[in-house]
């Protein structure tokens, strides 16, 4: 079976980002012939060379278009058409592919995906990372109502398109399912809900040794630590975090809460590390080290705006923490805070309320046998439902019975 891909952002493990669809990828390519139409963005953020830039058997066409997150509206939207264009001449170009896997973030990829398979008259699967247009609308990103009205029809058009769609989690697959309602006739049949997961591989290096060499490198030793990984952008409320962290730092001592990666809120997380002792800014990490830093802490925070859109978020650093036994503070009110409370592995504390945030995780590092227990019920849950080998199989599963319509 021949299947196309049409991404807009690949990575690998030596950029610092999630790698998701790099080992998805990798399982796919053992089966079947990939073909991948990406750009170059991330190429060139690689902090390491100890990867392929794409798995073995996988055939690379991929556009030189910029992309960074801290460009504006209208330039995004010129790389977001730039790529699109791109996949639609390459997705006509290439041999005439048996299954399209179209992946969203940002809508217009999943469009050319949907454009080429109906051209080539071949079934495609929508896979949806993220909730576009809700999310950028919902940011303040498209003010126009008219513009709005366009997106959300594109959005409709593209699910009722689709042989099926892939959500990232639960609470994606309900909007997809009620965006569907009355238009396709049993959409629970058409939704899959796969998580984005964590390489448990890549999870395991992150030994005793390797993490105490980090502890001592970065001068930690007898330090109370909390990390945030992950972007640094608006929607992750990262003001919110650093007041926390000042709060906690008057109540904790040597509490040190570390900040890894980059994103809008750079600037603000180093101005506050000059005046806080306790804010310590890391520099971006590759996919593959980023496991040292989760288990190093006793507790990691993954925060977003309390925002419903921002509810259905399938974080990687979510999975990542819970991987190496670190326990996770959420602070949204969707799946993430129902299945933190349901298996013991983490708590919630309402988005946007830093003296509450700094109050729990507090009391939290009163309690190291509380911190420990947590730590294990997330490491059993992420051996047991987080494996991407084991979603690979069924993102596998999914396209070749797509292909079979």
């Amino acid at each position: 079976m021949h299947v196309a891909v049409f991404s807009q952002y690949h990575t690998n493990p030596d950029c610092p980002a999630t790698s998701r669809h790099y080992s998805l990828l990798a399982h796919l390519a053992r089966k079947h012939r990939v073909t991948l139409i990406t750009t170059r963005t991330w190429e060139r953020q690689r902090l390491t060379q100890q990867f392929p830039w794409v798995p073995e058997g996988v055939e690379l066409r991929a556009a030189d278009v910029p992309y960074e997150n801290r460009m504006g509206v209208a330039r995004r939207g010129l790389a977001f058409g730039q790529y699109a264009a791109y996949a639609l001449r390459e997705g006509l170009r290439i041999d005439r592919p048996d299954v399209i896997w179209g992946i969203s973030t940002p809508l217009t990829a999943a469009w050319a995906a949907a454009q080429v398979a109906a051209w080539r008259k071949v079934p495609w699967v929508f896979e949806v990372q993220d909730l576009w247009p809700s999310f950028p609308i919902s940011m303040g990103a498209v003010p126009s109502r008219w513009a709005q009205r366009q997106l959300f029809a594109l959005e409709k058009s593209l699910y009722c398109r689709a042989q099926h769609i892939m959500a990232l989690s639960p609470d994606m697959t309900s909007y997809v399912e009620n965006v569907l309602e009355g238009s396709a006739p049993d959409a629970s049949s058409k939704t899959t809900t796969v998580l984005n997961g964590t390489d448990l591989e890549l999870a395991a290096t992150a030994t005793d040794a390797a993490v105490e060499a980090l502890r001592q490198e970065q001068g930690l030793e007898g330090c109370r630590v909390v990390l945030y990984a992950g972007t640094l952008g608006r929607a992750n409320d990262i003001p919110t975090l650093l007041a926390a962290a000042e709060l906690l730092s008057a109540r904790v001592p040597k509490l040190i809460w570390l900040f890894l990666g980059l994103g809008y809120d750079e600037p603000r997380v180093r101005e506050a590390a000059a005046r806080c002792p306790a804010i310590r800014l890391v520099p971006p990490q590759p996919r593959h080290a980023v496991f040292n830093w989760f288990r190093l802490a006793e507790v990691s925070v993954v925060s977003f705006l309390g925002m419903p859109v921002l509810d259905t978020n399938s974080p990687a650093k979510f999975y990542d923490s819970l991987a190496v036994g670190t326990p996770v503070v959420v602070t949204n009110c969707g799946w993430t805070r129902q299945l933190v409370e349901k298996h013991g592995c983490g708590w919630y504390s309402p988005a946007s309320d830093a003296p509450a945030l700094a109050a729990l995780l507090g009391r939290l590092l009163e309690q190291p046998d509380q911190l420990a227990a947590a730590g294990q019920a997330g490491r059993m849950l992420a051996a047991t439902s987080f494996d991407r080998t084991t979603l690979a199989t069924e993102v596998t599963a999914i396209l070749e019975q797509a292909r079979g319509h």
